[in-house]
Protein backbone atom coordinates (compact mmCIF):
# COMPACT_ATOMS: atom_id res chain seq x y z
CA UNK A 1 0.00 0.00 0.00
CA UNK A 2 2.98 2.18 0.55
CA UNK A 3 3.84 4.37 -3.11
CA UNK A 4 6.93 3.85 -4.46
CA UNK A 5 7.81 7.71 -3.33
CA UNK A 6 7.28 6.82 0.11
CA UNK A 7 11.07 5.87 0.15
CA UNK A 8 12.17 8.88 -1.02
CA UNK A 9 10.33 11.05 1.75
CA UNK A 10 12.14 13.00 4.32
CA UNK A 11 10.53 11.60 7.91
CA UNK A 12 8.32 14.89 8.32
CA UNK A 13 6.75 13.88 4.91
CA UNK A 14 6.63 9.91 6.22
CA UNK A 15 5.09 11.49 9.35
CA UNK A 16 2.40 13.33 7.48
CA UNK A 17 1.29 10.77 5.09
CA UNK A 18 1.02 7.80 7.62
CA UNK A 19 -1.15 10.09 9.99
CA UNK A 20 -3.40 10.09 6.99
CA UNK A 21 -3.25 6.86 6.36
CA UNK A 22 -3.54 5.61 10.15
CA UNK A 23 -7.20 6.89 9.96
CA UNK A 24 -8.41 3.65 9.19
CA UNK A 25 -7.24 0.32 10.98
CA UNK A 26 -3.89 -0.60 9.24
CA UNK A 27 -0.75 -3.50 9.90
CA UNK A 28 2.33 -1.55 10.16
CA UNK A 29 5.50 -3.46 9.38
CA UNK A 30 9.00 -1.57 10.80
CA UNK A 31 11.98 -2.92 12.01
CA UNK A 32 12.35 -1.80 15.85
CA UNK A 33 15.18 -0.01 17.42
CA UNK A 34 17.14 -3.22 18.87
CA UNK A 35 16.76 -4.82 15.04
CA UNK A 36 14.00 -6.95 15.31
CA UNK A 37 10.79 -6.66 12.62
CA UNK A 38 7.06 -6.38 14.07
CA UNK A 39 3.73 -6.34 12.52
CA UNK A 40 1.60 -4.19 14.48
CA UNK A 41 -2.35 -3.18 13.78
CA UNK A 42 -2.44 -0.15 15.05
CA UNK A 43 -4.89 2.88 13.91
CA UNK A 44 -5.40 6.81 14.71
CA UNK A 45 -9.07 6.60 14.15
CA UNK A 46 -10.80 8.85 16.76
CA UNK A 47 -13.36 6.28 17.60
CA UNK A 48 -10.82 3.67 18.38
CA UNK A 49 -8.70 5.79 20.66
CA UNK A 50 -9.54 6.03 24.17
CA UNK A 51 -11.35 8.38 26.14
CA UNK A 52 -8.60 10.43 28.21
CA UNK A 53 -9.86 12.22 31.37
CA UNK A 54 -8.32 15.79 31.86
CA UNK A 55 -5.69 15.83 34.73
CA UNK A 56 -2.57 17.31 35.58
CA UNK A 57 -0.32 14.77 34.42
CA UNK A 58 -1.79 14.38 30.78
CA UNK A 59 -2.18 18.40 30.23
CA UNK A 60 1.57 18.29 29.52
CA UNK A 61 2.17 18.80 25.62
CA UNK A 62 4.78 16.63 24.11
CA UNK A 63 7.02 18.20 21.53
CA UNK A 64 6.73 17.48 18.28
CA UNK A 65 8.98 14.99 16.83
CA UNK A 66 8.26 13.95 13.13
CA UNK A 67 10.57 10.79 13.68
CA UNK A 68 8.52 9.10 15.99
CA UNK A 69 5.04 8.37 15.77
CA UNK A 70 2.43 7.02 18.38
CA UNK A 71 -0.19 5.43 17.68
CA UNK A 72 -2.94 2.91 19.18
CA UNK A 73 -2.05 -0.91 18.72
CA UNK A 74 -4.84 -2.39 18.38
CA UNK A 75 -3.47 -5.82 19.93
CA UNK A 76 -2.49 -4.64 23.09
CA UNK A 77 -4.81 -1.55 23.52
CA UNK A 78 -2.37 0.62 24.30
CA UNK A 79 -0.30 3.01 22.96
CA UNK A 80 2.84 2.37 21.10
CA UNK A 81 5.00 4.27 18.62
CA UNK A 82 7.59 3.05 15.89
CA UNK A 83 10.47 5.52 13.94
CA UNK A 84 8.64 6.82 10.95
CA UNK A 85 11.91 5.99 8.58
CA UNK A 86 11.89 2.18 9.94
CA UNK A 87 8.59 1.71 8.23
CA UNK A 88 8.67 -1.04 5.65
CA UNK A 89 4.90 -2.09 5.10
CA UNK A 90 1.67 -1.02 5.45
CA UNK A 91 -1.88 -2.63 4.98
CA UNK A 92 -5.12 -2.02 5.57
CA UNK A 93 -6.78 -3.88 7.89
Amino acid sequence: MLPNKFFEMTSEERYEFLRTVLKKDCKVTFTKVDGSVRTMPCTLRTEALPEMPVTESNRRTRSYNPEVLSVWCLDRNEWRSFRVMNVTKVELL
